[in-house]
Formats: structure tokens, C-alpha cells, sequence
């Protein structure tokens, strides 16, 4: 019988020390995952004009706008950040307003959407290094629409 309580015991603290110490290898984790956050949205506010820029350059290359070009563009303060739960990639997401005239290839005069404020938010992603975007931009949806619309996708980075 005093051999069953021993291995019981033995059980036991063996069971508190591995839940202890995946209690610990997850804060560290938390920890860490803070910290890169915090470098990555430092970086990100370092590099904004930049990317702005870029984003500005890859939009007037896209070739999805059908016709119509923006001829302005402004950008919001703030940022929302979350990662895709996908590729573990971090995104930042900024509302943006385009304003879109015809691109003159095409007269659109009657087209709806020429000239008229366009909303969206344009997405840049973090490498681990450094940001960069691709041209996306989500229409008609804020950074936080974005989120929940695609919350299986996203998760908020706060």
C-alpha cells in the first residue's frame, strides 16, 4: 500500500512541475510576443511616410480600379494592428479615403463612382524586419469593420 502512495506522489509533483512550467513557457511566450508588438508598431510609426508612399505607388499600378485612377488619397491617423491567423504574419490596417476620377482612357463622366469619396483601409504587413504592403485595399470597410468581418482570419493585436 505505501508503494501506491508513493507513485501517487511521485505522479502528482510530477504533474505540478510540468503545469508549472508550461504555466512559465507561456507567459515568456506572452511576454515576448508583447515585446514584438510593441517594436513592431514603433517601426511601423518610424517607416509611416514611407509606406504610405509605397502603398500610394502600388495603387496607381494597380490595374483592378477598371478605369478609374484616384487623384487623391488621405490617409488616417491611426493604426489597428492584428495577425493573421493563418501565417502568424502581423497586419496594420489604416482607413483610408480615395477620391477617383476617370482615368481618361474612357470617358466615365456618368459613372457613379467617379469623383465621389471612396472609403476603405489599406493593409501592410510586418515581416518580422520591416513593413511593406502590397496595394490591398478592403473598400468600404473601416480597420475595425475589417477585423470583424474577417474575424476568422484576424485577431486583434492590443
Amino acid at each position: 500500500m505505501w508503494a501506491f502512495w508513493a507513485v501517487c506522489g511521485a505522479a502528482a509533483v510530477i504533474a505540478l512541475a510540468s503545469a508549472a512550467l508550461g504555466g512559465a513557457i507561456a507567459a515568456r511566450k506572452r511576454r515576448q510576443s508583447r515585446a514584438a508588438l510593441a517594436l513592431a508598431r514603433e517601426i511601423f510609426h518610424w517607416r509611416r511616410e514611407w509606406l504610405e508612399a509605397d502603398f500610394l505607388t502600388m495603387l496607381s499600378e494597380s490595374k483592378s480600379l477598371q478605369g478609374l485612377s484616384w487623384s487623391d488619397c488621405e490617409f488616417d491617423d491611426d493604426v489597428a494592428f492584428a495577425r493573421d491567423r493563418g501565417t502568424g504574419r502581423l497586419c496594420g490596417l489604416v482607413a483610408i479615403t480615395l477620391k477617383m476620377e476617370s482615368s481618361g482612357a474612357r470617358r466615365m463622366a456618368d459613372v457613379e463612382t467617379v469623383g465621389v469619396l471612396r472609403a476603405g483601409t489599406a493593409v501592410f504587413y510586418f515581416d518580422g524586419q520591416r513593413w511593406f504592403c502590397d496595394g490591398r485595399t478592403i473598400f468600404n470597410l473601416n480597420p475595425r469593420e475589417t477585423i470583424r468581418r474577417y474575424r476568422r482570419e484576424l485577431e486583434v493585436m492590443e
